[in-house]
């Protein structure tokens, strides 16, 4: 698979299935499973060469993800999952912004101790952004394909590790519903929410209408990404 954007056909980085034998839930399923692709991911996309430069200069990198509808056994398919590092000198981990370009998506939120864990559904126009202290996983449960972008500060590595440890996320979407990951016994009950409203997109300087890329070229625009403890005020009450 390739990706048109701009002028340019990009290639991508590839999940399969077998990169993810740690955080299956129908392990049964998977013994007999053959690898195949999940998903694709396209880094550090811009549409022009003055794109780029603003990129680099806000240390942020933009990048699409597209997830075919599949089941990975009893399990709707998934992302692998991971948590951010801290800022180096800050106090909090470096927060993520994703927006839905087609189809749907559930992102499974747990903060790092699992006090919190929380789902936002997310269609089309959707944004969500993922804050200091929480790690992510984001499942397709639709029959169609998910297109979803992201901006996130360009300098770091995702964790995975916290993921694989516990076997996957604190809670697996299944045929049957949201099954507890047994591994994650001090998880907390599964908040629903919804995607956030007109006001709070407001106050990170987004609109269900329009698409978060254009805001690269605005200075300052997403400076919450790559300083979030200069912005704490902003994080609260988002999910």
């Amino acid at each position: 698979m390739q990706l048109q954007f701009g002028s340019r056909l990009q290639d991508p980085d590839i999940r399969h299935l077998f990169d993810m034998t740690d955080v299956i839930f129908d392990q049964p399923w998977l013994a007999g499973a053959e690898d195949f692709d999940l998903y694709f991911m396209f880094r550090d996309l811009y549409l022009s060469r003055a794109d780029k430069e603003k990129l680099l200069a806000q240390g942020l990198r933009y990048d699409i993800t597209i997830i075919p509808p599949a089941m990975l056994g009893k399990e709707y398919i998934k992302t692998a999952g991971h948590y951010h590092p801290l800022v180096p000198g800050g106090a909090v981990t470096y927060p993520e912004l994703y927006e839905v370009l087609e189809g749907e998506a559930l992102y499974l939120l747990q903060s790092e101790d699992h006090s919190d864990v929380a789902v936002v559904h997310a269609s089309a126009g959707d944004k969500v952004l993922v804050p200091p202290g929480y790690g992510h996983v984001t499942i397709n449960r639709s029959n169609k394909t998910l297109k979803m972008a992201n901006f996130v500060a360009r300098d770091f590595s995702s964790l995975y590790e916290p993921y694989r440890a516990k076997g996957g996320g604190a809670y697996f979407f299944t045929r049957e519903g949201w099954i507890k990951n047994q591994r994650c016994s001090e998880a907390s009950e599964l908040r629903r929410i919804e995607a956030p409203d007109r006001a709070s997109l407001a106050r990170l300087g987004l609109k269900k209408s329009q698409e978060m890329y254009p805001l690269l070229r605005e200075a300052g625009a997403l400076e919450y990404l790559t300083r979030p403890d200069d912005h704490l005020e902003l994080f609260k009450g988002l999910i």
